[in-house]
């Protein structure tokens, strides 16, 4: 059985969960306190970080783009990317967006701050952090406003990695109850699609020890 080593309130081991259940490939999962370093996963993947594949074959993929491109090429019968040179690069753009410029400018400053500071032992957040990164995701929330209310889905007519990957990161930011989603009616209905998917079921009943999600996080029609 191939097993993925994640950290469940990581969003990009989140986004590979859900990428894996949407091609309905099975796999256990091992989740991980990356902060431990412990000897197993640094065997994986020696930078000692989540995501990490590993197939029936012992394969072994780490990284969250590592593993999207490799699902993508190893399992092509329900395409995340699209089927087109023109919509594969419009997912990777948006891809790139959520992974890299929503997290350095809305989860570093959220989840870092009021979660992972306290679980590696860094001290209390940092408000100014905090509040950048409140105000951050009103803008990122307005750009999926503007996209969910000209496109099907985000990158175009069909759903892909673009949705998972956006998806992925605002759950985090949904567990701690910092997105407004009353102002964001567009975002907040296309959210509410991506949620009502087999695949994100999974992705809401996480919890972490010390910590609950508001009651609207898992509810689908918030």
């Amino acid at each position: 059985m191939r097993s993925l080593h994640h950290f469940p309130l990581q969003p990009q081991s989140r986004r590979v969960r859900i990428q894996l259940r949407e091609k309905k490939l099975e796999f256990d999962s091992q989740a991980e306190k990356p902060w431990e370093r412990r000897e197993g996963l640094l065997a994986l993947n020696p930078a000692g970080e989540t995501p990490v594949l590993v197939e029936d074959n012992r394969l072994v993929v780490a990284g969250a783009y590592a593993i999207g491109e490799y699902l993508e090429e190893a399992y092509q019968d329900t395409p995340l990317l699209g089927r087109t040179p023109g919509y594969r690069a419009e997912v990777r753009r948006l891809v790139a967006w959520f992974d890299q410029k929503f997290e350095r400018e809305v989860t570093q400053n959220l989840l870092f701050e009021k979660m992972v500071k306290r679980l590696l032992g860094q001290g209390g957040p940092d408000s100014a952090a905090i509040r950048a990164g409140k105000a951050n995701i009103r803008i990122h929330l307005d750009y999926i406003s503007w996209l969910a209310d000209r496109r099907n889905w985000l990158a175009g007519e069909d759903f892909s990695l673009a949705d998972i990957a956006a998806a992925a990161q605002i759950s985090a930011i949904d567990y701690m109850g910092d997105v407004a989603w009353e102002h964001h009616r567009e975002a907040a209905e296309w959210y509410a699609r991506v949620k009502s998917r087999p695949s994100f079921r999974q992705i809401l009943a996480d919890t972490w020890p010390g910590t609950q999600p508001p009651a609207h996080y898992a509810d689908l029609d918030f």
